[in-house]
């Protein structure tokens, strides 16, 4: 029998790649605090019924992208693993009741999300998203807060070649209008449209704006302009937005054919792009959804808000490699049973006293563990055989420079300070 291995479209994230991730989760939490963010936390699976009503049953998502699965007891109902997280989020805002205290929740969450798709870099089954979501507030300012704060997000991270794409998809009025003019333009080309554009025609027909077949992509450039059904109000939304934008020095275009994927948008809907990831280049989605929270059951709850795709971020940063190696102090050795146990006991000693200290467990000769305490990247080797245990004494070996010499453990352990200022001395790039 051969040995099990993971399932297609999803991938074990090993220990070299992890820290990107704690640094993207590092950046995330130091910017959306100083925004007054609040974290939180909702189950990966929901009731079907949420994504069906919240996403639209019309679009790919719950037509075609859902895992969903039949619960157990004498009650069945269908449960789906979460493909997005804002249906979840507003959900808890409702049942939980966050809107009883009044004014705007400032709410942002991370975990992974599952939808059933082809898989490819940057595109898992399982993949994993960062979002904010922002509920309470009307104001075109709320719309450019969160714009803003994702751009400072990927900047931060040091990603560059970022645009940032721009467009108005109204109130639902507004989009009733446009819906049947694109259908009456679409109509005549529709033998000429790809299968899935076709089968948009008449359940979701704004998604074809963004159908990535070429034949469509041309039918679709001289398509009526969702700006031109704007309400006045809408378009004072939408103007405000930009206006302050430019203000705050963030460069966008408009693109006319940005709608986004899902039925709960309104008004401002953008995306963040990296032009160094190919056909899958959107880093950040999201926009306003104003009508989501009362069609979920809800009070009328104006809200925006926007997902960050850490699977293709992760990408960006490993092009980047810029992340900095985790500094280990000590490297320990030892050979001798007495020697092994007094090397465990210093190494946590060490780590209590805030340095970090690994210690080889391999039990093999101390040429061997020498040379993968040379390729460890330690400032300094600490050498115990049983001779170092018996008399409390530690051979330390300074990696850099080669530089040996004896010492007893309590001296070693006297000054933190002081030993702190020698591995600096001795290994720059180990302290800050």
């Amino acid at each position: 029998m051969g040995a099990i291995q993971a399932l297609r479209g999803t991938r074990d994230i090993l220990p070299a790649e992890v820290g990107y991730w704690q640094k993207v989760e590092a950046v995330v939490r130091e910017i959306l605090g100083k925004a007054s963010y609040r974290e939180i936390r909702t189950p990966i699976f929901e009731l079907t019924s949420l994504f069906e009503r919240g996403i639209g049953e019309a679009t790919d998502v719950v037509g075609k992208e859902m895992y969903s699965f039949q619960s157990r007891g004498k009650k069945p109902y269908s449960m789906t693993l979460r493909p997005e997280g804002t249906a979840g989020v507003v959900r808890a805002y409702i049942e939980q009741k966050l809107h009883a205290s009044g004014g705007v929740q400032r709410l942002w969450y991370t975990g992974p999300m599952f939808r059933y798709e082809r898989p490819q870099a940057g595109r898992q089954r399982q993949f994993h998203q960062i979002g904010v979501e922002v509920l309470g507030s009307a104001d075109p300012r709320a719309d450019v807060e969160a714009i803003a704060i994702a751009t400072d997000i990927l900047q931060t991270l040091g990603l560059k070649n970022l645009h940032l794409d721009l467009n108005s998809v109204g109130n639902s009025e507004d989009r009733q209008r446009y819906r049947e003019a694109l259908i009456a333009y679409l109509t005549p080309y529709q033998a000429e449209l790809d299968p899935d554009s076709q089968d948009r025609l008449t359940r979701n027909p704004l998604r074809i704006l963004d159908s990535k077949d070429k034949r469509t992509g041309e039918i679709v450039q001289d398509a009526p302009k969702l700006g031109d059904y704007l309400c006045d109000e809408s378009k004072r939304h939408f103007e405000r937005v930009q206006n302050l934008l430019t203000q705050l020095g963030i460069p966008y275009q408009l693109n006319h054919r940005l709608v986004r994927g899902l039925d709960y948008y309104s008004h401002t809907a953008f995306e963040i792009i990296s032009d160094d990831l190919g056909a899958q280049a959107t880093v950040c989605g999201g926009g306003r959804y104003d009508n989501l929270v009362s069609q979920l059951g809800g009070p009328e709850t104006p809200a925006v808000g926007w997902a960050i795709g850490l699977e293709r971020l992760i990408i960006l940063l490993q092009e980047l490699d810029t992340l900095p190696q985790s500094p280990l102090d000590f490297y320990v050795v030892s050979r001798g049973e007495q020697a092994e146990e007094n090397a465990l006991v210093l190494a946590q000693k060490l780590r209590h006293a805030g340095f970090s200290a690994e210690v080889d467990l391999s039990g093999s000769a101390f040429g061997k563990q020498f040379k993968r305490g040379d390729r460890s990247g330690a400032a300094a080797c600490l050498i115990l055989g049983d001779e170092e245990a018996q008399n409390q004494t530690v051979q330390i070996k300074w990696l850099a420079t080669g530089e040996q010499k004896a010492i007893s453990q309590s001296d070693l352990l006297a000054n933190p300070d002081e030993l702190r200022q020698q591995l600096q001395t001795t290994h720059p790039q180990q302290l800050p």
